[in-house]
């Protein structure tokens, strides 16, 4: 009965290690410094051509037209044939931010930019819809204002079993204009590691 107890007694101590390890971080860890490196990368001249591009392109669309295309961007990702999806992913901005991704050794897990119409304009991964309009993502920050940040709630990675974040902030011209949005979804764990190893 006593090896029993003592084993039931170990395996707890292993549970509780094991909930510890993937306890959910705080956001806070997203702090100014991280959202500076964001915007640092993210002022590169391919976000702004690409953008500027494509709020021209889109710049008279309505809204029924802006739905046509997020249910075709749907309909592409269950289908062989996917113009939309590849003429997004291929762009010079998609492939840039690849590899931001890519060299970020896991702290990044997915970034995608859109533009004033809450539309793709480039990504590093195939995201669920085209149209981000309609999601808090756009409209905490894009609608809000040039200057604003708004960082999502943990969520926890099944997976991976990992705890991530989406950091979006309004992206800007140099004139201090709002032309766009972007997310970028930042793996907590792996922060929080990081910054516990410098310690």
């Amino acid at each position: 009965m006593l090896q029993i107890l003592r084993i039931i007694g170990f395996g707890a101590l292993l549970l509780g290690a094991a909930s510890s390890a993937h306890a959910k971080p705080d956001k806070i860890l997203i702090d100014a410094a991280v959202i500076e490196q964001v915007k640092s990368w993210l002022s590169a001249p391919v976000v702004g051509i690409t953008l500027d591009s494509q709020n021209q392109r889109y710049e008279e669309i309505g809204q029924a037209d802006i739905l046509k295309l997020d249910k075709q961007w749907r309909a592409e990702r269950n289908d062989n044939q996917q113009p939309l999806i590849a003429s997004t992913l291929n762009n010079p901005l998609s492939i840039y931010l690849t590899q931001i991704q890519a060299i970020s050794g896991g702290l990044f897990t997915e970034i995608f930019v859109v533009n004033k119409k809450g539309l793709n304009a480039g990504q590093s991964s195939i995201t669920s819809d085209y149209w981000q309009g309609d999601e808090a993502k756009f409209q905490k920050t894009y609608d809000v204002g040039p200057k604003a940040v708004f960082i999502d709630e943990p969520e926890l990675h099944e997976a991976t079993q990992t705890w991530r974040a989406q950091l979006n902030l309004t992206l800007v011209n140099a004139k201090g204009k709002s032309i766009g949005a972007a997310t970028v979804e930042i793996n907590l764990t792996e922060l929080d590691r990081r910054r516990t190893t410098k310690r």
